[in-house]
């Protein structure tokens, strides 16, 4: 397995405190990553869209927990489901992404939450939308930078979920675009990259993005695909190139059998099964 990205370590700026700030992010960052991989399941998407398949989130949580190293949360959820998430990574969201409805303007993302914020309900890291390229590229990448040293002081690791242009734009992410979204939220500042598989890209496609990052890179999942083989070929594409694991929601909680997706995904980024491995533990039984 790759040992890469095991652990970076941020300089001390904690001295005094009784805990150094290295000490401190490392133990958020342990609760994300089992040498040096991660399976996150974002369950943040209620300020965004409707969200059928998140109707009775704690038992889904409860569900998912043999499988999954972490989530991704909004401060509401965070806090009611606060037990049930004992004892996994808990990422908070920053941010609102909604996007445009019919004729409003795009406001592509916006920060709503301080890191201090997320601190309260117990998170181990914070995540916030970052859109090189969009029309509001300017405040949305000072929004990131004020949270990566918001982060500094609170020892929490930083996702940042980098697409250019904005979420949901197939056609726009490029090879090109999505290694340039990629390098741009790790220069900002990134501890980890959030982003998109390139569209028809190959797995050496996505090694020459994830080569071109100093930190770990994770793939997001989009929509549902109702396809577990189309899933699991490009968590093994994106692995393959290096990827320090997924950040998969909807194609886990809107499919028939969350838990058992989360089983191969699970196999996928920390056991290296192949697609072939993962799709025949979707017929095992839990």
């Amino acid at each position: 397995m790759d040992s890469k990205f095991f652990f970076v370590p941020r300089p001390d700026l904690a001295e005094g405190w009784g805990m150094s700030d290295d000490e401190q992010f490392r133990g958020h960052w342990d609760t994300f990553f089992n040498e040096g991989r991660t399976v996150i399941v974002p369950i943040d998407h209620g300020t965004a869209i409707p969200v059928p398949g998140l109707e009775e989130p704690a038992d889904l949580i409860g569900a998912l927990n043999p499988f999954a190293d972490g989530y991704v949360v909004n401060y509401g959820l965070g806090r009611a489901c606060g037990d049930i998430l004992q004892g996994k990574g808990v990422c908070f969201r920053t941010d609102v992404y909604k996007p445009a409805h019919a004729d409003n303007p795009d406001a592509g993302s916006y920060r709503v939450f301080a890191a201090e914020d997320g601190l309260e309900i117990g998170a181990n890291a914070v995540m916030n939308m970052c859109y090189p390229h969009h029309p509001q590229e300017e405040r949305i990448l000072r929004e990131c930078a004020t949270l990566v040293s918001e982060c500094i002081d609170a020892g929490l690791p930083v996702i940042l979920e980098s697409l250019p242009y904005g979420i949901g734009r197939p056609d726009d992410y490029t090879v090109e675009n999505i290694g340039f979204a990629v390098r741009c939220a790790a220069e900002l500042g990134a501890d980890v990259v959030k982003t998109a598989f390139p569209t028809g890209a190959s797995s050496d496609d996505f090694r020459s993005i994830v080569d071109a990052c100093f930190v770990p890179v994770v793939v997001l999942g989009g929509a549902a695909m109702g396809d577990d083989a189309a899933l699991f070929d490009i968590v093994r594409k994106a692995i393959d190139a290096g990827a320090a694991g997924v950040a998969i929601g909807r194609n886990v909680w809107q499919h028939r059998e969350p838990a058992k997706v989360a089983r191969s995904l699970q196999a996928l980024v920390h056991d290296d099964a192949s697609v072939e491995a993962a799709l025949k533990r979707m017929a095992d039984p839990l």
